[in-house]
């Protein structure tokens, strides 16, 4: 099915432009070109769109509150802001509405691939089959406290480091169990870390406030702690995460990206959580068939429920408010050929993350193939060979 874009510009002349350039793509969008927000949202109000573009400065209403008026509006329809590079900070600021921020000048090619992993995303989100699944729970998990709390103080153009640090000291039992975490083997700090405010300064705010996120989430399950390893799970959860910063850092991915790579794959099986604790008596079947079968859970899920817990826990980020990096991360991290990407994305990372930390654990006297590789995500980019560097690196940089 067509997909339906709708460009915003002030600009005619961008716009000419634009629908000359992307003229070879009617086959696969119908496009319209509005001039100026107020153009943009009449048209809206006249026709269904599957994503708009828009570029951020415009006179009269800019981009920022254009996006922030479809968010509300028109709520799964993905939205893209253009911007200058000296427009950047403002953008990053004031647009919380704004799935994906792209550069200008842009290349047709990164437009084109941005448009069509976005839509990729949303249409993995929005299918029926996982809208009627979490539509049976009466009441969807809401952000954790203290993450919320962290991301508050986030906000204010006056938090520091400090702040974030003081935030999480004043709760003791999360102090406790962040620092257990930073201090063990898997992080492998060269000392010993006393207080959350010197873990958040060592490990960046983004890293903490993600930690601080899955002690939370996986500290509340009641059902699912007598069906699956809770603690396991979130104990694989950390350990992928850092075999993904590591892989990211050998590949020379900045550290936005590793750090990314670390997050995706620290929350990455929160969906599991999710189905356990919520469906206990359907989730004791997949465990069933998983067994019997000798399938992975995986499969067993897809076979239970029609979806699987990469897209629950993307799911329930994406309404958490997590970046669309992290949630496209999860989302495709057992099936990365299907997010379409010229590069090695956050969901290629943890896959092949997630993999080397299963058999580092169930082959520690050593592992020559990683099974269940997405072989021809990595064949096409050229990254097959690389996999033996990986596997010795972390082999001699262990947890």
């Amino acid at each position: 099915m067509k997909k339906n874009i709708l460009f915003v510009d002030d600009e005619p002349n961008i716009l000419k432009g634009l629908q000359r350039s992307l003229r070879p793509l009617r086959t696969f969008w119908d496009m319209e070109f509005a001039e100026g927000a107020k153009n943009a949202l009449a048209l809206l109000e006249r026709q269904a769109f599957d994503v708009i573009v828009s570029d951020m400065r415009m006179p009269e209403m800019d981009g920022a509150e254009l996006l922030k008026i479809v968010q509300k509006k028109y709520p799964t329809m993905v939205r893209i802001i253009l911007s200058g590079h000296s427009d950047q900070e403002m953008a990053m600021k004031s647009v919380k509405a704004a799935h994906q921020y792209l550069s200008k000048p842009c290349e047709k090619d990164v437009l084109i691939i941005a448009i069509a992993r976005a839509c990729a995303l949303r249409d993995l989100l929005n299918k029926k089959t996982l809208q009627d699944l979490l539509g049976r729970i009466e009441t969807m998990p809401s952000i954790p406290s203290l993450y919320s709390r962290i991301m508050e103080a986030l906000r204010s153009s006056e938090s520091s480091l400090a702040d974030v640090g003081e935030i999480i000291t004043k709760d003791m039992g999360m102090t406790a169990k962040v620092l257990q975490l930073v201090n063990s083997s898997f992080f492998g700090m060269p000392r010993h870390i006393s207080g959350a405010k010197e873990a958040v300064a060592l490990l960046g705010m983004d890293v903490v406030k993600i930690l601080v996120l899955s002690i939370e989430v996986f500290s509340i399950s009641k059902n699912a702690v007598g069906l699956i390893p809770v603690q396991k799970i979130h104990e694989h959860c950390i350990r992928t995460g850092v075999i993904a910063n590591k892989i990211a850092g050998l590949e020379k991915m900045d550290k936005k990206k590793s750090d990314n790579a670390m997050m995706a794959s620290i929350l990455h099986d929160l969906g599991k959580l999710l189905l356990a604790e919520y469906f206990t008596s359907d989730y004791a079947k997949v465990m069933e068939i998983t067994r019997k079968d000798n399938i992975t859970v995986f499969e067993a899920e897809k076979a239970v429920f029609g979806v699987t817990h990469a897209e629950v826990g993307a799911y329930l980020l994406g309404l958490w408010g997590l970046p669309e990096a992290i949630v496209a991360g999860i989302a495709f991290h057992h099936t990365p050929s299907k997010y379409i990407s010229k590069e090695f994305e956050l969901c290629g990372i943890v896959h092949v993350a997630e993999l080397m930390e299963h058999h580092e654990q169930q082959q520690p006297a050593g592992w020559d193939r990683l099974n269940g590789l997405d072989e021809d995500y990595l064949e096409k980019l050229g990254l097959s060979d690389r996999i033996p560097l990986w596997r010795d690196y972390i082999r001699g940089n262990p947890f």
